[in-house]
Formats: structure tokens, sequence, C-alpha cells
């Protein structure tokens, strides 16, 4: 019974962290921030980079696995990087999170309106059709879209890509390098 307890106490303080990183939109930063995570023995469960409204910025959202000790030494050590603006997780904020999938699924004449009615039901779209096969298109949440893809995987999926999780806070406040909207 023990052993129960404490391993349904470690799986609650284990929990995936979503964070964004606002860095200087230059050369080898993704690399140094990978190595960071690489040198501590972090893994990187997801990670989306591009630039913002502001070319000269780029926001990373990465998601890791750990405890709270785990997020504030990722925390941390990012802060130190120079190219580093701003750190924010969302333990604490209220936040939407979203990623994106294309998936190339096996659709024989017979099973294309089970599939497309499987898509329309996690509102995707198909967005490429050949004798053969679709690719569909479908965003949401992570549980969303490993759902559709259990549905999918009966006829079989030939090829897939995820973008991984994307976020941002609700509401007024941003990850904005600075201003009175920005989170603290």
């Amino acid at each position: 019974m023990f052993s129960t307890v404490s391993n349904s106490i470690l799986a609650q303080l284990q929990q995936y962290h979503t964070i964004t990183v606002l860095v200087e939109n230059h050369p080898g930063v993704l690399a140094r921030v990978a190595s960071l995570f690489a040198r501590r023995g972090f893994n990187i469960e997801s990670l989306a980079v591009s630039v913002t409204d502001r070319p000269e910025i780029s926001r990373m959202t990465i998601v890791v696995e750990g405890d709270h000790r785990v997020l504030e030494q990722i925390t941390k050590q990012l802060n130190k990087l120079v190219e580093v603006i701003k750190v924010v997780e969302y333990t604490e904020t209220a936040a939407v999170e979203r990623e994106l999938a294309l998936i190339k699924v096996n659709a024989e004449p017979k099973d294309r309106g089970e599939i497309m009615q499987i898509v329309e039901i996690f509102r995707g779209r198909i967005i490429d059709m050949s004798e053969k096969t679709f690719i569909v298109e479908v965003t949401g949440s992570t549980e969303k879209l490993d759902k559709i893809v259990q549905l999918l995987n009966t006829y079989g999926i030939r090829e897939m890509v995820r973008t991984g999780i994307i976020a941002m806070a609700r509401g007024a406040k941003t990850a904005a390098r600075s201003g009175r909207d920005s989170i603290d």
C-alpha cells in the first residue's frame, strides 16, 4: 500500500510544464537553449520556435516533465543565458495551449466516409486527397490530437508531423518584454 501511495504522489509531482522563453533572434540561440537542457539531463518533450511580432525577438515554447524543483532549476538556468529576455512558466497562469498535426492516413474508397466523419467530429480538415490517402489537418489540445491519431490509426497512418505545443496567457497578460500587461 505504501508503494502505491508513494507512486501516486510521485505521479502528481511529475507533471508537464509549459514554458515560454523570449530570446534575442540570433543564430545559435536555439542550440544554446537546447544544450542547457541536455547538460542538465532534462528532456524536452515539445519545442516550438518562431519570430514574434518584433523581428528581433523569437519565442520558444518548451514543454518539460518534472516536479516544481526541476521547473525552478530550468527557469533559473534559462535566465542566466545572455540572449534570454524573459522566461514565463504557465503553472499558476491560465493559458491557452494548442498543437497542430498533419496526418497522412490510408483512405481506401470504402473507408473515406468514416474518415471524413472522424475528421469533422474533431473539427479538422482534409487538406489533400489522393487515390489512396488523405492528409488531415487538426489543431487542439494534445489530448485531442492523441485521440484522433488513435482513431485514424485504425485505417493506417502513413506519416504524421506535430508542431508541439504553443501557449499564450489568457486575458490581457502577455509574455512581452516589458509593459503594464506583461506577466511577472
